[in-house]
């Protein structure tokens, strides 16, 4: 019985440290007007990092491109458009593309758009930008452990891009073409 327990015991706080780390595999996606538009992400957690994740002397801040976040982890964040978008007032073709974050500004984060794809989430290149939109950036209702995104319809060929992690909340409107 001491046995049972003990092995109990290390298969719960196994769970919990799981639990706390990066998720890999996420994908979120919308459909709108029969097109589809997904994001493909890992998901760090906070773990215990309040308040030390944003900013030049925050954990990111030791990212080799920082101020640009490769808003997610391990594999840079990937994201698929089955049309044209207006992003944020930027125009995406339909394909396929990296998203990174310009978070210079903590009040006003950019959205970047890159067309290289396939690489780790530190190989970031510049050059390779469709563009770059202004995100409206808030706070959540309470604390988001893990890194979470939301794509959501507004109405009709309307939809958001959401990304949430600890303190942070940020979006853009797009339309579907």
């Amino acid at each position: 019985m001491k046995t049972i327990l003990i092995g109990a015991g290390v298969l719960i706080a196994a769970a919990s440290l799981a639990s706390a780390e990066t998720k890999t595999g996420l994908t979120e996606s919308v459909t709108i007007g029969g097109k589809t538009v997904s994001i493909a992400y890992s998901a760090p957690a906070v773990n215990k990092r309040v308040g030390k994740l944003f900013g030049k002397d925050g954990t990111i801040g030791s990212d080799t491109n920082y101020p640009v976040w490769r808003a997610g982890a391990n594999a840079a964040t990937a994201l698929h458009t089955d049309a044209d978008l207006d992003l944020g007032g930027l125009v995406v073709p339909k394909g396929d593309y990296t998203l990174f974050v310009n978070l210079a500004n903590p009040a006003s984060w950019e959205l970047i758009v890159n067309k290289q794809t396939g690489q780790s989430g530190l190989e970031y290149d510049a050059k390779q930008d469709l563009g770059r939109v202004k995100m409206t950036v808030g706070k959540p209702p309470a604390l988001v452990e893990q890194l979470q995104y939301t794509l959501s319809g507004t109405g009709g060929n309307k939809g958001k891009l959401q990304l949430a992690w600890e303190n942070v909340v940020a979006s853009v409107n797009f339309t579907i073409k």
